[in-house]
């Protein structure tokens, strides 16, 4: 089990880690070991966590998520296959953690009388500068 918070833990079975070849330089190290890590998650079909914060979760991913709602992380900023695999479980921890959170909802407001009335003083003023482009009534 890893733990996210005290309350939710997801289960190995629910990672799917495939280790591949690492890009960038790092000469003979790199061309032969797999260190990095594609981690990959499936949100939709999580036993593990509630509706609201799967949802949360999925707009939080953006497009790490697939259409099928299977979320993808990647790592390969070390050299050591482990801590790339610690990084990226990390980070879908963190990924959860903030999905967590219930956004506040916003309470619309009115605007007060006095930015009514501001506002309606400026389009008058506005008004008149634009009526006195115009050509002069005839006399």
């Amino acid at each position: 089990m890893i733990p996210v918070t005290d309350a939710i833990a997801l289960d190995e079975a629910e990672l799917e880690e495939r280790f591949v070849r690492a890009s960038g330089p790092g000469g003979q190290h790199v061309n032969k070991t797999s260190t990095a890590v594609e981690l990959r998650f499936d949100v939709r079909g999580s036993p593990s966590l509630p509706e609201d914060v799967k949802a949360r979760l999925g707009a939080l991913a953006g497009s790490r998520m697939t259409q099928d709602g299977v979320l993808v992380l990647f790592s390969q900023g070390s050299r050591s296959q482990e801590m790339n695999r610690q990084e990226v479980r990390e980070r879908l921890a963190e990924l959860i953690r903030r999905a967590l959170y219930k956004p506040k909802p916003r309470k619309p407001t009115k605007p007060t009388y006095a930015s009514k009335l501001r506002r309606l003083e400026g389009k008058s003023r506005r008004s008149g500068v634009k009526s006195m482009r115009g050509k002069p009534p005839p006399d």
